[in-house]
């Protein structure tokens, strides 16, 4: 009897592995798809934001999350150049400077994928390959919002920093 009761533990465990339900990963977590929303301009704000993300990574593990920032409006000056300010139009802040660079850089080291609206480059007269740092033609989204609505159809948890 009870190796009749060890080997349905053990297929009911092996069932949970197999499909990702109760098995954490390395702090305890399981897998997961998160997209964190940037659209402010207020630099420690975004800087708090950053740390956010990176607690987040170091609690779950680099392998075990799959992370999205989503910046529209105010919060594309996050990635703008303080020597861009003056030439694109709508911007208060310019937050990429060297301290926010190499949080950026070491964030997208661990896999983050930060996306930026098209909508908000266009209205507000913005090159990506002139005035931000550290984006291309492949971080560009059409709709910031439309991108956000996308990645929660898609089972990504919404956080707002």
């Amino acid at each position: 009897m009870n190796r009749f009761l060890g080997l349905v533990l053990a297929g009911i465990v092996g069932v949970m592995a197999w499909s990702g339900v109760g098995i954490a990963a390395e702090g305890g977590y399981s897998k997961q798809k998160v997209v964190y929303h940037i659209n402010g301009d207020d630099p420690k704000q975004q800087a708090g934001a950053l740390r956010n993300i990176q607690n987040h990574i170091d609690a779950v593990g680099r392998d075990n999350i799959d992370l999205r920032v989503v910046m529209h409006g105010d919060g594309v000056s996050l990635v703008l150049l303080p020597e861009a300010l003056d030439k694109v139009k709508g911007f208060k802040h310019a937050n990429a400077d060297q301290q926010m660079q190499a949080r950026i850089d070491g964030l997208k080291d661990q896999g983050v994928q930060f996306k930026v609206c098209n909508n908000t480059l266009t209205g507000r007269k913005t090159s990506a390959d002139e005035h931000l740092y550290m984006v291309d033609q492949a971080d560009i989204v059409q709709s910031g919002v439309a991108e956000l609505a996308h990645l929660q159809s898609q089972g990504f948890t919404y956080i707002k920093p």
